[in-house]
């Protein structure tokens, strides 16, 4: 099977398209032909170094990603179409036993730890292929299995959010902050979004984004200030870390929530404790999802209340373009590889 697998680390020169074994279903488990996957910042570690990940090479790339059922233990699967939850989990540890897989000591991520989604198969147990709705295209169902997910789980496993709450997000052009922005507005939140790039402001608001900020990190909790009156927002998501982590802290309201998934600019900031105690500020770590919430998030989609933008397709052979693209910082939404 053709698939875009990684030969070692240390750029573009270490991908290639080329055949691979095509995997073997083993039962319990099913084989999905796959139509599409997306591309996401862990795609670019990996290629980059994967330090910290245990994974052999060469290794097949993608963690998210969705097609049709080729094979299974019950025929009526055949033909279902589906979206790929990533995470390959053992069912048996505390974590699995009490209903939060995604905290599972023996996770492994497809694209990651094992071959992953940008090949025309992937074997995953029956649990891990969850049906999608007729209205979503395959590139907008593979969006859902790692960014939306994410974004799910921090704005509502994590910081609870209500109707009518205020919602700060950062950097809304990557995708786990565009997810956010999404669900945010689609739950009835207020929805503040920052950015650098005029243009990408201007696209949040015409998919949900009730203001947006373009300033630099120190200045952006006095726009917040200025936005809510002087109260501050009621959850900040932030997957940027660095000096925007202070800016966080800054704009939210007592006893306000603060989700982060990523520190892309550094992951050592001053912590800020006084302020966290003093003002009562709730903060969660958080990333990916239960397959539970991909369900529930899926159900949204069904009912119309989300569709991930997709900001360009590319195909297979072209995989080095797709993570350029996604390295240069200029898309708006998910980047697509069709299979």
């Amino acid at each position: 099977m053709k698939a875009a697998f990684m030969t070692g680390h240390g750029g573009n020169e270490v991908i290639e398209v080329g055949d691979r074994p095509t995997p073997q279903r083993r039962p319990g488990e099913v084989l999905v032909r796959m139509r599409a996957a997306t591309v996401n910042r862990v795609d670019l570690y990996m290629r980059d170094s994967g330090a910290g990940i245990t994974h052999s090479l060469p290794q097949i790339m993608g963690v998210d990603g969705a097609g049709v059922i080729e094979e299974a233990d019950m025929p009526e699967l055949i033909g279902r179409r589906v979206t790929l939850y990533p995470g390959i989990v053992c069912g048996s540890c505390e974590f699995c036993r009490r209903g939060e897989p995604v905290l599972c000591a023996k996770m492994s991520l497809l694209g990651e730890h094992r071959d992953g989604t940008m090949a025309e198969y992937v074997c995953v147990p029956a649990g891990n292929a969850l049906p999608i709705p007729d209205r979503l295209d395959f590139a907008q169902a593979a969006a859902l299995g790692v960014n939306y997910l994410t974004a799910w789980r921090m704005l509502f496993t994590k910081a609870k959010l209500l109707p009518g709450e205020t919602v700060l997000v950062f950097g809304v052009g990557g995708g786990v902050s565009l997810a956010a922005m999404q669900i945010a507005a689609a739950a009835g939140a207020r929805v503040l979004a920052t950015s650098r790039s005029a243009d990408k402001l201007a696209r949040a608001r015409a998919i949900g984004a009730d203001a947006v900020i373009d300033a630099p990190a120190d200045k952006i909790p006095a726009a917040v200030m200025d936005l809510t009156g002087g109260r501050g927002a009621d959850v900040v998501i932030e997957n940027i870390g660095g000096a925007m982590w202070s800016a966080a802290l800054k704009s939210l309201v007592r006893g306000g929530r603060v989700a982060t998934c990523g520190a892309t600019i550094g992951d050592q900031p001053p912590a800020d404790l006084r302020r966290v105690f003093i003002r009562q500020l709730q903060i969660f770590g958080s990333t990916l999802g239960n397959p539970s919430e991909l369900s529930e998030l899926i159900a949204w989609c069904d009912a119309g209340k989300l569709t991930p933008p997709i900001d360009l397709h590319y195909p297979l052979g072209d995989i080095r373009a797709a993570f350029d693209h996604l390295e240069s910082g200029s898309q708006f939404g998910k980047i697509a590889i069709d299979i």
